[in-house]
């Protein structure tokens, strides 16, 4: 990329894309060739990616709509004059004509460096994200075509990739394809049993004053869920597209800033988010695929160290799921292909193997057990429900045959027939008469819910209209006339208090929250706490993210050596000559009195 050329490249969250284009950006610049542009979606993002950068000694800015008049009149300046390394720039200002005559009037005299299309998934229907700003940027191909572009992305199947390279008319570039794989990341997905409870225990018993992100897919259910976890004594912060647009950014400015603040949110918050603390990532509803779930969860352990993936799932979710696609205005081509991808989420979340297979399977990637996942460290029991499914479906064929009252009913009453509960709404219906009354009465209300749910998971029932009546598809056929073997996981209980302990949550670290590798000594360990608070005073006055000044990992290698000299300093792993020349004494000084 130095040297010219476009390229593609899809790396997992968190495996340094953004070096990708910042070091050839550097290289290129020390050539001659001026500036290169970023295109980035997020204020935040650029903000906290040009902070990193003019803390490591080099020159770079963003034009936003956070700015006055004067600080873009100034970055202009800086911009034109070829003195700038990098400049970001949301897709909707790079494209406007005052953008495109500045860069015109760069290209022309040999100053513009390459361009940088980040989150490049956005560009495609396809995708994820889909954000229509994007579609415009064919016209730096069209306008600059002897300019490099690299598209970057974390998250595209087969069909986004080709999308973007069709749209940013990328035919000829290289493509770069890292492995997909988290290892730090432990997958883990629970049967929705009281889904706040099931929340609560697990921050509490494995993440008490970790950082953390807890998606919830409405904006009512951020509100209560981030309300009601301050009333348990957790420090949780809401985020949603309905707040103030203050209100977001100060919440997302104590989040990056603080230690041990959850976000709870909608889809609307992560994107760019560069904390690398993030211990955990969980989900109270399903997110709508594959590409989805692994960007959010991937926000969890960017620096390496474990992180959890935790999702709580049923019934009511894959019923939204798919009707919000069955409802949206798209067309069935796009149905389809969302229908397709939502039965590869609920693979992943029904499966008795090992997820990180399953997830890496989905990105083409191949792989073996991954001995860190929930089903890894505790295999499911499975049974074979092939009959219990038959009766299941055969009670939903038979309240569509009955003559009396409605012909289809939802998944309460299905049970309660199942099961031969002598209810009201039974007798008045007359289904204690049916065949299939009380021929599931060896099953609990739990496991048969737990077959459903795995049966309209599988496609063979579908949940309709506004009552969530049960319906067969043409799928079930086979099924009923015993054609096909189900396996089905046995519901299980809660996971109890340390059962996934072995190398999960907080292991490997040292006291909670503190991100403190658990190999310190007790002597490193004060070392380590000092150089942490000392950073949050530099942080604080710089406005900047701690982890910009210096990540864990490196404060960590300090109080392990324990330096006491500028050269021994400068030997630690993230002290570069910049660094070292603005904090190294004051970073003495906090070891000396730390000794």
């Amino acid at each position: 990329m130095s040297a010219g050329g476009d390229a593609l490249v899809l790396m997992p969250t968190g495996g340094g894309k953004s070096l990708c284009y910042q070091v050839p950006a550097i290289a290129r610049h020390r050539a001659g060739h001026g500036v290169a542009v970023v295109v980035s979606p997020l204020i935040a993002l650029m903000h906290d990616q040009v902070g990193a950068l003019e803390e490591a000694g080099v020159h770079a800015a963003f034009l936003n709509s956070s700015l006055e008049l004067a600080d873009v009149q100034r970055i202009e300046r800086e911009m034109m004059s070829g003195r700038l390394v990098l400049l970001y720039a949301a897709p909707e200002r790079l494209t406007t004509p005052r953008m495109l005559g500045q860069l015109d009037s760069l290209h022309e005299r040999g100053l513009l460096s390459l361009f940088a299309i980040d989150e490049a998934h956005c560009v495609s229907q396809w995708g994820h994200d889909f954000r229509e700003d994007y579609l415009g940027l064919h016209v730096l191909h069209e306008r600059y075509a002897d300019v490099p572009r690299i598209a970057l992305t974390a998250t595209a199947d087969e069909h986004t990739r080709a999308d973007i390279v069709s749209r940013l008319q990328l035919e000829d570039a290289r493509v770069f394809i890292s492995s997909f794989d988290r290892p730090n990341i432990r997958y883990r997905v629970v049967e929705k049993d009281d889904p706040r409870k099931q929340l609560l225990r697990f921050i509490g018993d494995e993440h008490e004053g970790d950082a953390g992100i807890v998606y919830c897919q409405s904006r009512k259910k951020v509100d209560e869920t981030a309300a009601w976890l301050e009333t348990e004594g957790i420090t949780a912060l809401p985020y949603h597209a309905g707040l103030d647009a203050a209100v977001r950014q100060r919440h997302q400015n104590r989040f990056l800033r603080e230690d041990g603040i959850v976000m709870v949110a909608t889809i609307a918050f992560g994107m760019g988010i560069d904390k690398p603390d993030v211990r955990f990532v969980a989900h109270l509803d399903l997110p709508k695929n594959i590409e989805s779930y692994y960007q959010e969860t991937g926000r969890a352990g960017r620096d390496g160290e474990p992180a959890e993936a935790w999702m709580a799932y049923g019934l009511a979710d894959v019923v939204n799921q798919r009707r919000m696609i069955d409802d949206s205005p798209a067309g069935e081509e796009f149905k389809r292909a969302q229908r397709g991808k939502l039965d590869a989420l609920l693979a992943l979340a029904e499966a008795h193997d090992c997820r990180r297979m399953r997830l890496l399977d989905y990105f083409g990637e191949p792989s073996r057990s991954c001995g860190n996942c929930d089903n890894c460290l505790n295999p499911p029991a499975v049974w074979d429900a092939t009959e219990a499914a038959r009766k299941l479906l055969s009670c939903i064929y038979r309240f569509g045959q009955h003559g009396r009252g409605p012909r289809s009913f939802g998944a309460a009453h299905l049970i309660d027939v199942l099961r031969g509960k002598a209810t009201e709404k039974v007798a008045q219906y007359g289904h204690d008469g049916l065949s299939t009354f009380g021929v599931g009465a060896d099953l609990s209300e739990q496991q048969w819910r737990g077959v459903l749910r795995q049966l309209v998971a599988l496609g063979h029932v579908v949940s309709e209209g506004e009552y969530n009546t049960l319906a067969l598809t043409d799928g079930a056929r086979a099924v009923l006339k015993g054609e096909v073997q189900l396996l089905l996981r046995v519901p299980s209980d809660t996971p109890k208090r340390g059962r996934l302990a072995r190398g999960g949550g907080s292991a490997g670290r040292g006291a909670k929250g503190s991100g403190a590798p658990a190999d310190l000594d007790a002597a490193a360990q004060v070392r380590f706490e000092a150089l942490r608070a000392w950073r949050g005073e530099v942080a604080r006055e710089h406005n900047l993210p701690t982890y910009i000044i210096f990540s864990n990992a490196t404060l960590a290698e300090m109080a392990r050596r324990a330096p006491a000299t500028l050269g021994d300093l400068g030997e630690v792993s993230g002290v570069g000559a910049k660094k070292l020349e603005a904090y190294g004494r004051e970073i003495l000084r906090v070891l000396d009195a730390g000794r």
